[in-house]
């Protein structure tokens, strides 16, 4: 199939309406979220497709300051063909980048900002170094979202009030984990690998509580080569 084929395809089985909090994740049969320490480990060209797919869905990517770190993220940028698609449809050609960090353990020249074509939301709290956020601000717009840690329906309601009511959170674990907690997941996009990992890698998910949170399965669609299904799944009974 062809990326404009796939691309189409994609959109379709993954299209939503309305303000959206969707989870974006790859796993390994036996739950392994990572293999070699990264998620990238786990995955081939049609999972990187789909995800430059829902990207181009969203009007913001949330990831925490760990995953960033972690995967080597760069400036968030979406293809070509994306972005023109996003613009045809009257939105900008990137979707907004926002990263959620306590400590602002972020460094300000980094491709990450000084590459953005836009620049990155930094969600943190009031008790963050003083002295990293101003250096971050000259590149980025710095949010409060809770007095000594980062609340997560403070965060949510920060994007909406900017407009960005599709969220995809691509990551990682405890950011996950704390939205799910919260009860504010509407969706989980999540790849299969078929591959069985074992070891101690973490799951897709990771808190201090457990939350009981019913799905229902909205499709389960194989790759080509079969390596890989692509599970959508919203929340409800």
């Amino acid at each position: 199939m062809s990326e404009a084929g796939f691309a189409d395809r994609m959109r379709a089985a993954y299209a939503a309406d309305g303000s959206l909090l969707r989870l974006n994740f790859i796993a390994s049969l036996d739950g392994a979220a990572t293999l070699d320490g990264r998620s990238g480990g786990l995955g081939g060209a049609e999972d990187q497709r789909l995800m430059g797919v829902l990207r181009s869905l969203a009007d913001v990517v949330l990831v925490g300051a760990g995953t960033v770190r972690a995967e080597g993220y760069g400036a968030l940028r979406v293809g070509d063909e994306d972005a023109a698609w996003r613009e045809s449809n009257g939105r900008s050609g990137h979707p907004r980048f926002a990263i959620v960090s306590g400590s602002l353990r972020l460094d300000p020249t980094s491709p990450l900002f000084v590459d953005a074509p836009t620049p990155p939301l930094v969600l943190t709290s009031e008790a963050a170094p003083r002295d990293v956020r101003a250096a971050l601000e000259e590149v980025a717009e710095v949010v409060d979202c809770g007095r000594t840690a980062v609340e997560p329906a403070r965060l949510l309601g920060a994007l909406r009030e900017r407009g960005l009511a599709h969220v995809l959170c691509e990551g990682g674990p405890h950011l996950a984990g704390s939205l799910v907690e919260a009860g504010l997941v509407d969706e989980l996009c999540l790849t299969l690998g078929m591959t069985l990992v074992g070891g101690d890698a973490g799951r897709i998910l990771r808190g201090a509580a457990e939350a009981d949170r019913p799905m229902r399965l909205v499709h389960a669609l194989p790759s080509a080569d079969g390596a890989l299904l692509f599970v959508r799944a919203a929340q409800g009974d």
